[in-house]
């Protein structure tokens, strides 16, 4: 999931990030590369405050060229199966029932900051009739990740999962 962001540079040397999806995202950044991460503990922030406060998630809007922040897969399955679940209109008790799951178990699912295992929200899809699927693709042009002198991933795309 990529949230594209707008880095504008400020006169001090450091970087205003903006989301156009979610307004309430500001945040800066010392260059380039520490404006994204810090883009992306933002969105997760105000998705985790969304969600708590019930309202809608928007879908990211398409990147057109702007620099976009990557949220993990872990917060990205969550907003997806939160974002599911009001979309099917199924509640957080009518989920528990369905899963044979408690009231805690369910609530930790959607809580963004709480490491559910991907089974769990795998398991969540299939009982609302979906089915979560992971992919790998090339990373973003020039990221390597933290160890900058690794060689460039080499061109492969997989889809985990059977429907």
């Amino acid at each position: 999931m990529e949230f594209p962001v707008f880095l504008t540079p400020d006169d001090n040397g450091t970087f205003l990030v903006t989301c156009p999806d979610l307004p309430e995202v500001t945040t800066f950044g010392e260059g380039e590369e520490d404006a994204l991460l810090r883009a992306v503990d933002a969105i997760e922030e105000a998705l985790a405050a969304r969600v708590n406060h019930r309202e809608d998630v928007p879908a990211p809007s398409l990147a057109k060229g702007r620099r976009v922040a990557i949220l993990p897969a872990l917060i990205a399955a969550k907003v997806e199966l939160y974002r599911t679940a009001r979309a099917e209109r199924i509640t957080k008790a009518e989920l528990g029932r369905r899963l044979g799951w408690h009231g805690p178990q369910i609530d930790r699912l959607f809580d963004l900051r709480y490491s559910s295992k991907f089974e769990q929200i795998d398991r969540a899809f299939r009982v609302m009739g979906k089915c979560l699927e992971v992919s790998v693709r090339p990373a973003q042009s020039g990221y390597r990740g933290p160890n900058r002198d690794a060689p460039a991933p080499r061109r492969r795309e997989a889809i985990v999962g059977a429907c």
